[in-house]
């Protein structure tokens, strides 16, 4: 009996490999015998270099610049037998520093992280997208990596959007030559424009700590880098990824865009991991409408159909129909608060629910 556990996290309770731990634990001890493949996944935001790691990838830390200029230390992921290198951008320029300077937060740490990928050698670049504190459009990423961004009287512009709002001309001649010859994937769960009503400041600036004004500049100030750059690229699918950072990838590093899961199935071998498989196991925190719209349990839930293997999904709060859901390629979904109805004992204590969970589902499923 093979099981394919292949969940993300559970934000704020539990990472991608805890969820793999506890579920297997679960199935194991209602069904002797049971073989558990552990494949944690994510969709290109928190969590990804782990993912990768725990699917055999060197981890690798280097100092970068954070969002709002401070040093962190921040990691990417290695494999030497092909020069992949997975970049996720939350490493060095993420909310995980905090959201309080939306106008000036920077991406540049996350163009330094491409460039220690350079330096080791990468011929491939998934670059992971999602959780970023930053709306500048990608302008300190390519910065970073060798870009010039000028005002009108020749200075370098300040940092963020609102740097970028002086921005008089541009010039990516400079850019790391290395990049020419690297292939580079812009790995998102969202294909948002860069501006708009549905562009990275309006949908987006407010998580990140913008007022309505605050937005309202951000919107402007990257429709008028666009001008500068490339206007055709604004409206392409990914450009308001993580702040705009999709566009900067797509106009100066040359990416090619792709649903985040995708990407990371792939990278993380999941045919290969589920080859012999009589079910696959994925998940995340919330099962909700944004689920439906890329994020890693149903592309993993149709990768599995595609392989002719069921899929069901572990989850702390379902709230998608099992129509819904079904239509998704994910058979029944499992809720922890099915189990402990209230939130905050149900995150406290999700590792022993989610046991009580898998334990259902051999019921179900393994019988």
């Amino acid at each position: 009996m093979r099981v394919l556990i292949a969940s993300d996290k559970f934000k704020g309770s539990l990472t991608a490999v805890e969820v793999a731990e506890h579920v297997g634990a679960g199935l194991r001890r209602a069904v002797a015998g049971t073989e558990v493949v552990a494949l944690p996944v994510a969709d290109g935001g928190d969590g990804t270099v782990d993912a990768a790691v725990a699917a055999g990838y060197e981890r690798r830390e280097v100092p970068v610049t954070g969002p709002a200029g401070q040093r962190v230390r921040a990691a990417y992921a290695f494999r030497r037998a092909d020069g992949t290198a997975v970049v996720e951008m939350a490493e060095a320029s993420g909310l995980r520093y905090g959201a309080g300077a939306p106008l000036t937060a920077t991406t540049y740490g996350t163009g330094e992280l491409v460039r220690a990928a350079l330096d080791a050698g990468a011929r491939t670049i998934v670059l992971g997208v999602g959780g970023s504190a930053t709306t500048d459009g990608g302008a300190g990423m390519l910065a970073a990596l060798g870009a010039r961004f000028l005002d009108g009287a020749g200075r370098p512009v300040g940092p963020g959007g609102a740097g970028v709002a002086a921005l008089a001309t541009a010039d990516l001649s400079g850019l790391d030559p290395r990049l020419s010859g690297t292939a580079v994937v812009l790995a998102s769960d969202v294909d948002n424009p860069l501006t708009g009503p549905r562009g990275a400041a309006a949908v987006y600036g407010p998580q990140k700590g913008a007022s309505p004004d605050d937005v309202a500049v951000l919107d402007a100030a990257l429709a008028h880098f666009a001008r500068v750059l490339e206007p055709a690229l604004a409206d392409a699918p990914g450009a308001g990824a993580a702040g705009g950072v999709g566009y900067g990838a797509l106009v100066g590093l040359g990416a090619t865009f792709r649903p985040g899961i995708e990407v990371m199935l792939d990278v993380l071998g999941f045919e290969r991991a589920v080859a012999g498989c009589r079910l696959v196991i994925t998940g995340e925190g919330s099962l909700d409408e944004q689920t439906l719209h890329g994020k890693a349990p149903v592309g993993v839930a149709r990768a599995a159909r595609a392989c002719g293997v069921d899929a069901v999904a572990v989850c702390g709060r379902l709230a998608v129909a099992p129509a819904a859901l079904a239509a998704a390629g994910i058979s029944r979904a499992y809720a922890l608060t099915d189990l402990e109805p209230d939130p905050e004992r149900c995150m406290a204590h999700a590792g022993p629910l989610l046991e009580r969970a898998a334990e259902s589902i051999a019921r179900d499923f393994l019988g």
